[in-house]
């Protein structure tokens, strides 16, 4: 009979190791790792623009991470609060919260876990305010940005602020103070946002308005207004780009590359808005994909 129950044994756990994994990936989609994976960057951005010198390794790896889990305490309890209308949206409702896999009382506790481990985490193996910022980040995006979704298009306004922070984080992990340079950056990221998220909820409008959000495109059929707003924030992101340099962080280098990528993306804002087809919005939204990482990446390249 013992061989007979070790290989029972052995066939219970090989039976529950997929359903561990599977269990483990439900609780890091929670997490939003796309979104997070562009939060960690910015961080990295704003604290190596920041630094002097790179020797202090141990504070950006304790930056990148506190922000990580404040990130990601966000994007949990915003899925937990969503649940009911991401049940709606085809796009959505497959999320582990909406499909069941993953208990609403599992979600929060997991969400506080990360929340307050990530705040703590960073008052104290970093300064206090950057923990204030990862708080404040968490704050909007929750208590202003996820309900004003379903009740105002400035929600995509609003969203955008969170959204911003992460580059500041980095500056105040390294300086302990807001400066011009941070500034700047916050500046760069909540411009770039906005033509970045409306091209999304452009291709994504009837999902939106079966969730009951109401992002701009959903209020505004014709895309008048929004094709206004696309071509505003994507034109007053050309003279914002520039800022580093104007402000003695990079060099004239920098200063071309941003000014060149900056007018060709206003160029795909602006035939966008003139389109007002979804082929227009998917190339704006792979544009500002691309425009982003290029000019972080050109803007530590030539920082001074």
């Amino acid at each position: 009979m013992k061989p007979v129950a070790e290989f029972t044994e052995l066939q219970s756990a090989v039976q529950s190791a997929p359903a561990s994994t599977a269990r483990f990936r439900d609780f890091y989609e929670l997490t939003k790792p796309r979104m997070n994976f562009l939060v960690v960057i910015t961080t990295a951005v704003g604290y190596y623009m920041a630094a002097h010198t790179l020797g202090d390794w141990t504070r950006l790896i304790h930056t990148l991470l506190g922000t990580m889990l404040t990130a990601s305490c966000a994007a949990t309890l915003n899925q937990w609060m969503e649940v009911d209308f991401d049940r709606r949206m085809p796009r959505t409702r497959n999320r582990p919260l909406v499909a069941g896999r993953i208990s609403s009382t599992e979600a929060v506790a997991f969400a506080l876990l990360l929340g307050i481990g990530g705040i703590s985490y960073l008052a104290i193996c970093v300064n206090a305010l950057t923990a204030v910022l990862g708080l404040m980040t968490v704050v909007s995006y929750l208590l202003i940005y996820t309900p004003m979704k379903r009740h105002s298009s400035l929600n995509t306004v609003i969203g955008a602020i969170p959204g911003a922070i992460p580059p500041m984080m980095g500056f105040t992990a390294v300086q302990n103070d807001f400066s011009p340079g941070a500034l700047a950056l916050f500046s760069i990221l909540f411009l770039w946002q906005m033509p970045h998220f409306l091209a999304i909820a452009i291709l994504y409008r009837d999902d939106y308005a079966a969730g009951g959000f109401k992002m701009l495109p959903v209020i505004d059929p014709k895309l008048n207004i929004t094709s206004r707003m696309i071509v505003l924030y994507a034109a007053a992101l050309v003279p914002v780009s520039l800022m580093p340099t104007l402000l003695g962080l990079t060099g004239n280098f920098y200063l071309v590359v941003a000014m060149l990528m900056s007018m060709a993306f206003l160029s795909f804002g602006v035939a966008c808005a003139i389109g007002r087809q979804r082929i227009d919005a998917r190339k704006l939204f792979f544009a500002s994909i691309i425009y982003l990482p290029l000019l972080l990446a050109a803007m530590m390249f030539d920082k001074l």
